[in-house]
C-alpha cells in the first residue's frame, strides 16, 4: 500500500534536480541523506543517482543518458 505524503521521516532523503546532457531535466530525484555531507558534499548523490539510471535503463532496455550537472532542490545558487 502506498504511503501519504510527507510521511517519510524528515532528513532521511536528500531531492535533487538533474541536468541530462541531451538538456532534459529530470526533478526530485531521492539520494539516501547519509550518502551525502562530508568532505565530498553532494558529489557522491551524481555517482547515486547514475547507478539509479543504470537499474531502471537496464529495465526498460533504453540506454542511460549522461548527467551533466546535479542540484539540490532548495538549495541557493551562488
Amino acid at each position: 500500500m502506498a504511503k501519504k505524503p510527507g510521511t517519510n521521516p524528515k532528513g532521511e532523503f536528500a531531492f535533487f534536480n538533474v541536468v541530462y546532457e541531451d538538456g532534459s531535466q529530470r526533478s526530485n530525484r531521492r539520494v539516501p541523506a547519509e550518502l551525502l555531507g562530508g568532505l565530498d558534499g553532494d558529489e557522491p548523490a551524481k555517482a547515486a543517482i547514475a547507478e539509479q539510471d543504470r537499474e531502471i535503463a537496464e529495465k526498460s532496455g533504453k540506454p542511460a543518458l549522461e548527467i551533466k550537472s546535479v542540484e539540490r532542490v532548495g538549495a541557493k545558487k551562488k
